[in-house]
């Protein structure tokens, strides 16, 4: 099987990690990510040639990113030559085209190649392309799919809007047709769930372990799990009385919760059961379990204690086995050694925090889920019942975005301690609060508050991220306690979060766009009553011109709001967002797949929470 999770572990002891480590130079899982260094890229002479060139003009950190780019070039220069023989002009150019499908596949999304990676990204279009339009013309076709569709009994008790199982007000849409459940479950929800699972798999591959047991492996292991989110509905459906469940959004987006907490589940299981919790990372020898109770009990122990140090005699309370052992009082100028039964080893307490840093991502689901809601329920509203709910959702979202990011950190010793991941998260929490405010967009009811909510937004984002990303910021920051990092690590994330800003906008707003036209035209309009925009003569009825047009004008807005930012960084601290974007996908090119999967996840939960469900 392929190589799910491709990882060469770093050693932070040698001569080029302590070179090149630094705060500019974030964890990657467990081990610091260090340009890998030939005896090419070692010449400063080439390097000058990189800097002049521009390869690492306008990063933060300009020496790294020409490291970076040195050894992407080497790699580039040197990979690819075994997936070429001899032969190959004799092949036919459909074999050609196959080796190259499957060279891409192989490169870019199952086992990502720096190289291969960085050919996508240096360019804007082949950027964008992945990006922005891969994933948002996924989600768009998932949701165009045609469902097969029976008329709704005008008696059914769904219809009747005094009814207790009608939970849906009118600003949602009622009912208009009922779906066939099996295609739902196996097409619509299925694909659902298998991005899911994706997506929580690659961020197991950021961190550099498996989630499955070794025993099965991971295609039984993930196919287990597929199978078992799709064979658990079927018994709600088949019993009457709890049909009502499956009507609810809420309900299936809880189950897919479930289904995304059990690879964390699974991977915390295996770690108890191998007892990674306990013990030491290297066994003591016989000598050393001489002055333990591991001596006479048989059991392992572990010692916490410094290297290279004497160990002084041993106190009466040593025989106890159930007691923790204690050395005399020892000389002047040595350092007891403590010898505990239970210890927790760094790379298990991390661990708990990834675990913890996944869990708060989940309940967001169910959050923003909640959100909408409560605000589907209370429709319509004015100018400022939007703008309350809007920024409530904002600082909802930030503070998950805060927890979640406090929890990775993004340097040493910082519980986690991972950039790749605290990259991954961002991106999340971003696009999952871009894409309950895009929905909002179909219920807004006049251009009045579209360019309310705009110019709050680009206002904000203009002014406030400048400022945050000066260095006067950042010692307020560091007097208050809330940051410990240097301004060129506190400035490189800044940097970061714009570019994943500006992700996150387009590929939602073009998601957007496009789920609208093929909603409100296509064979599912029914199925999707949200964007069905019915002309009722209602003065207060929502528009579907009003709403495609002035979102199109927002995003214009949008896209000039993100050049002048960016501009402006460039202007005032002289670092360009887009090359730090492309750094950081190189660097680590298990970011591209990982991106690309989890705002397919987000999207379609965009889409997914105002699907109107009613069964055959």
């Amino acid at each position: 099987m392929p190589d799910f999770f491709p990882f060469i572990p770093g050693s932070e002891t040698s001569r080029t990690a302590r070179q090149h480590a630094s705060d500019s130079s974030p964890l990657l899982g467990r081990f610091r990510a260090v340009p890998r260094t030939s005896h090419r890229q070692r010449s400063s002479q080439h390097l000058r040639g990189l800097l002049a060139a521009g390869g690492g003009r306008g990063s933060v950190h300009v020496g790294y990113g020409a490291l970076v780019t040195a050894s992407l070039d080497s790699e580039s220069d040197d990979g690819g030559s075994d997936y070429y023989d001899s032969d190959e002009d004799d092949d036919h150019w459909w074999d050609r085209a196959a080796r190259a499908v499957g060279r891409n596949v192989r490169d870019l999304w199952v086992a990502p190649r720096q190289g291969a990676v960085r050919k996508v990204v240096e360019s804007w279009w082949r950027r964008w392309g992945m990006l922005v339009f891969l994933p948002a013309g996924l989600a768009v076709a998932w949701c165009a799919i045609p469902f097969p569709q029976y008329p709704l009994n005008p008696d059914d008790s769904d219809r009747n809007p005094g009814s207790q199982r009608d939970h849906r007000a009118p600003g949602h849409g009622s009912a208009r047709v009922q779906v066939n459940f099996w295609f739902f479950l196996f097409v619509y929800y299925g694909f659902y769930n298998l991005t899911a699972l994706i997506w929580i798999t690659k961020v197991f591959n950021l961190y550099s372990l498996n989630w499955w047991p070794s025993t099965l492996g991971f295609p039984l292991t993930v196919s287990m799990i597929a199978m078992l989110s799709i064979a658990a509905p079927i018994p709600v459906y088949m019993v009457p009385e709890l049909n009502f469940l499956t009507i609810h959004n809420t309900a299936w987006i809880s189950w897919t919760f479930i289904i995304m907490a059990m690879p964390v589940a699974i991977a915390f299981c295996i770690m108890m059961l191998h007892e990674r919790h306990l013990g030491l990372r290297q066994s003591l020898s016989d000598t050393q379990r001489i002055f333990t109770s591991s001596w006479w009990t048989g059991e392992p122990d572990s010692v916490s204690s410094r290297p290279n140090r004497r160990r002084a005699g041993l106190s009466s309370s040593s025989f106890d086995p159930d007691s923790i052992l204690q050395t005399s009082p020892p000389a002047r100028g040595r350092i007891p050694a403590v010898v505990r039964r239970n210890w927790l080893p760094a790379s298990f307490v991390r661990f708990v925090w990834f675990c913890l840093a996944l869990t708060v991502g989940l309940l967001a689901y169910l959050i923003g889920e909640a959100y909408a809601e409560i605000y589907l329920r209370t429709l319509p509203h004015n100018n400022l019942e939007t703008i309350v709910y809007v920024y409530s959702w904002v600082v909802t979202v930030h503070l998950l975005d805060a927890l979640t990011g406090w929890i990775l950190g993004a340097s040493e010793g910082e519980r986690v301690g991972s950039y790749p991941l605290s990259w991954i998260f961002k991106l999340y929490f971003m696009l999952t609060y871009q894409t309950y405010v895009r929905a909002l967009y179909a219920r807004l009811r006049s251009p009045t508050q579209f360019i309310m909510l705009q110019i709050l937004s680009s206002s904000s984002l203009i002014i406030l991220v400048p400022i945050t990303m000066s260095s006067t910021y950042h010692r307020i920051l560091g007097f208050l306690g809330l940051t410990t990092q240097s301004y060129a690590s506190y400035q490189k994330l800044r940097i970061r979060d714009v570019f994943i800003r500006f992700l996150a906008e387009n590929v939602s707003m073009l998601t957007f766009l496009g789920s609208i036209l093929v909603l409100h035209f296509g064979a599912n309009k029914d199925v999707y009553p949200y964007f069905a925009f019915d002309e009722t003569g209602d003065e207060r009825s929502y528009d579907f011109g009003l709403t495609f047009y002035a979102s199109g004008i927002t995003w214009a807005c949008e896209l000039i709001a993100g050049i002048v930012l960016r501009g402006l960084i460039r202007w005032i601290y002289g670092v360009n967002a887009s090359v730090e974007g492309k750094l950081d996908l190189a660097v680590w090119p298990e970011l591209l797949p990982t991106s690309v999967a989890v705002m397919l996840h987000v999207l379609q939960n965009m889409l997914f929470s105002i699907i109107r469900l009613h069964f055959h």
